[in-house]
């Protein structure tokens, strides 16, 4: 009998008193018994599937924060929920679906949790969306959680030289160009993902997982091990453990997810020159937490908080690098250091980020061997990567990722592509010269649907040496793992009748990083004019894609589909 457990934790709704008898059966029937039903019921919520290295060995690391609930005096649950391949679905139309997919895992996670009563939650990311995802679920349901990632892939080897999905990506830009075989890219490709785990260098999995460090989900040093390593999985039993004691604690996301540990998450996406699209989930997230984040605080924090890691895709080093010197702690400890962490946040364990990283001890920053680290005092870049780029083509913002500071200012006449099929081909077929501008619109959150990340023609771009000479702009996103001059997010989108909508072939577009200039040569009353008779029909009429091309938000706030998080 269960009739110990604590009326507050919502399990007992299920498994105290004689009414509830109907209840346990069911759980007699899985297996458990009188201890269990007496403890807190701890879901793990688990999207493994073979349909990504980031994901296949997500059931083993389930496993071991089974047992980590277990062992500690929790009644585990796990239970499972979707995953989309990016990379495998990448330049296609099946790419709409990566960010649905963020808001189906939160829902489902959310969905599960509500029906069955759960007390607290391991919740379990992989693929990119799942980590954004897995933590607004948690954030929804404000159960005591735990976030715990899959881990990334070790880097592969090819002609005496590591490389990751990046370089498989823009060999397909040099083969185009006719400066790469096809025999090479088939052994690139062959020898780029040696095994499971999530895209290696500082793309959009392992940002979220670095930034699920400095927000407070996951304790420290849990985003560095690799997918295959033996202490990934020591890591999934600490994260099971760590849920029992979250749960005894009665301590919930809405208990340290403020203002100021968003803004350690910024600071550290900043510092480490992590992906753009980061800028989208954390105003998701903060969104559902009901935090007041605006898009324009990533360009005051990034103002004040140099970029100290090189790691890909502007560098040459990986996750496991990072790993091998520290881990994450090591660039929170130099940003905490030098007063740009607020360490009075406080994080899952119960620890204030300060208290944190003082009893981790991570190693100085300068004392580490790793040419791609840089001092506060030394930085490889003066400011942080990212900045918000606004003006007459987007007044609500646009996104771009800074990897140096030699490429500051673009001028030019724009080629206009209305989906970004039509540029991809424009791009294969060698169009593409130096000082072009390519803008590609109607793949914003509602026009896409989805906002389709477009790696492979940035990758095209760059395979073609043009990485730095030629921009690209678009409403929809780009990957993490995409480098140059590249501008995502622009809002309003397209199928709202955002300015890009008005856009021709040829009209001048000034690109301005140091004014933070993202324009148009047109006049207000030009723009409305050609806007006029605008009136765009949705790509899909039913079915999941129609439902989230109606829910959906503005980029600008998070694309966030929940009616009632706190985004404008």
């Amino acid at each position: 009998m269960a009739d110990d457990k604590p009326d507050d934790l919502p399990s007992s709704e299920v498994t105290k008193g004689a009414e509830h008898a109907p209840h346990r059966a069911m759980f007699r029937a899985m297996g458990y018994d009188d201890e269990d039903l007496s403890s807190p019921m701890v879901g793990v919520a688990n999207p493994a599937a073979d349909i990504t290295p980031c994901n296949v060995h997500l059931d083993d690391l389930a496993d071991e924060a089974y047992e980590g609930v277990d062992d500690s005096g929790g009644m585990p649950i796990e239970f499972g929920t979707i995953t989309i391949s990016d990379a495998i679905s990448m330049g296609t139309e099946g790419m709409k679906a990566s960010l649905i997919s963020r808001e189906v895992i939160a829902d489902s996670v959310e969905l599960v949790s509500f029906g069955e009563r759960m007390d607290g939650l391991v919740v379990i990311g992989g693929c990119d969306k799942n980590m954004p995802g897995m933590m607004m679920a948690a954030i929804r349901t404000d159960l005591p959680s735990v976030f715990l990632y899959g881990g990334s892939i070790m880097p592969g080897e090819h002609d005496g030289r590591e490389i990751t999905i990046q370089n498989v990506f823009e060999g397909v830009g040099a083969v185009a160009d006719g400066d790469m075989t096809e025999d090479e890219l088939y052994e690139m490709e062959r020898q780029a993902c040696p095994g499971a785990g999530s895209c290696g260098g500082m793309f959009t999995a392992n940002t979220m997982a670095s930034i699920s460090e400095a927000i407070g989900f996951a304790p420290l040093g849990s985003a560095s091990p690799p997918a295959e390593d033996e202490s990934r999985y020591e890591e999934a039993r600490r994260a099971g453990e760590l849920a029992t004691e979250v749960v005894e604690a009665r301590r919930t996301p809405s208990d340290f997810l403020t203002r100021e540990s968003f803004e350690n998450a910024i600071a550290l996406q900043v510092a480490v020159g992590g992906s753009t699209n980061a800028v989208l989930h954390l105003l998701a997230m903060a969104a559902e937490a009901g935090v007041d984040l605006d898009i324009e605080d990533f360009n005051e924090i990034s103002k004040r908080t140099p970029k100290i890691a090189d790691l890909q895709p502007g560098g040459e080093k990986v996750m496991n690098d990072l790993h091998e010197v520290g881990g994450v702690p090591v660039v929170l400890n130099a940003l905490y250091e030098a007063d740009l962490l607020h360490g009075d946040a406080l994080t899952v364990t119960g620890e204030t980020m300060g208290e944190a990283l003082e009893a981790y001890d991570p190693p100085a920053i300068e004392d580490v061997e790793a040419d791609y680290l840089y001092t506060v005092d030394e930085p490889k870049n003066e400011q942080g990567a990212i900045r918000i780029l606004t003006g007459n083509l987007a007044p609500e913002g646009a996104v771009i990722k800074i990897s140096g500071e030699e490429y500051r200012r673009h001028e030019g006449p724009v080629r206009i592509f209305d989906e970004e099929s039509e540029a991809m081909k424009y791009v294969q077929e060698g169009e593409v010269d130096s000082g072009d501008v390519i803008g590609i619109r109607n793949e914003g959150p509602r026009g896409g649907p989805g906002m389709r990340e477009m790696l492979g023609v940035t990758s095209a771009v760059a395979g073609q040496g043009h990485a730095d000479d030629v921009a690209l702009f678009t409403d929809g996103r780009f990957s993490g793992a995409t480098r140059g001059f590249s501008i995502g997010h622009v809002a309003p989108e397209a199928f709202v009748g955002g300015p890009i909508a008005a856009l021709e072939d040829g009209d001048t577009i000034t690109i301005d990083v140091d004014e933070l200039e993202l324009s148009v040569d047109l006049g207000d009353e030009e723009i409305e004019a050609r806007l006029e008779d605008y009136e765009p029909e949705p790509n899909y009429e039913s079915g999941v894609l129609a439902k989230y091309h109606r829910d959906f938000g503005s980029a600008a706030n998070g694309a966030v589909t929940n009616p009632g998080a706190k985004w404008d």
